[in-house]
């Protein structure tokens, strides 16, 4: 083969791509673009295939229907524990809310033992009483007990300390109405509960009004 035919064939397909009529170089720009379409689309899929990336979660998540179902009960720092605000069936003489309920003042010179008192109280006022715990602790005597409540069982606690005792009494299950994101019933029964307790020990409650 010459030089001339060498030369000539060499500068061929840019002067007939100048002119637009190189078939092979079309043919090899069609072959390089349906490659890199493939190559783009096989990204792609690759990319919306793959897991994605664990997100941390908080080490403990609350929310109101969390917490109603994480039900904490014992004292807390020596003092009954005051109404979650995920529980409006409640009330606790450590709330400082509407829940809040008034101690009981043990009269002077009780003769008996408080604790086994308030113990009977419940057993003759209360529907399927079951006490749960009675233990004397550094800040006093700790009663627990369970009785049957509107929407399923309700816990007790009493803490007996000199003269004084103070409590909490709620629902121990938290009821959502759909499509309400509240949770359903109010402190009244638990008012009511208190009350037929405390007339049955014969001790005298002050109330609201008679302190104005």
């Amino acid at each position: 083969m010459s030089a001339s035919t060498l030369t000539y064939r060499s500068f061929l397909p840019i002067n007939s791509l100048k002119r637009g009529g190189c078939v092979y170089c079309r043919q090899r720009l069609r072959e390089n673009n349906a490659v890199g379409g493939a190559l783009l689309s096989v990204g792609i899929s690759i990319a919306l295939l793959a897991p994605l990336p664990a997100l941390p979660l908080p080490s403990n998540p609350t929310t109101p229907f969390s917490e109603s179902q994480s039900l904490q009960l014992g004292l807390e720092n020596g003092r009954i524990r005051s109404c979650p605000s995920s529980n409006p069936n409640c009330i606790s003489t450590t709330s400082r809310s509407a829940s809040f309920a008034m101690p009981w003042g043990i009269p002077e010179d009780y003769p008996d033992n408080a604790v086994q008192k308030i113990e009977d109280a419940i057993l003759k006022t209360q529907r399927n009483p079951k006490i749960q715990k009675k233990e004397a602790t550094p800040s006093g005597q700790y009663l627990q007990a369970e009785v049957d409540g509107v929407f399923g069982r309700d816990v007790l606690e009493f803490l007996v300390k000199s003269d004084l005792v103070t409590y909490r009494s709620m629902a121990k299950k938290v009821v959502y109405v759909y499509p309400f994101t509240t949770a359903f019933g109010n402190s009244k029964g638990q008012e009511e509960r208190m009350e037929k307790i405390v007339e049955e020990l014969g001790w005298y409650v002050p109330s609201y009004e008679s302190m104005y």
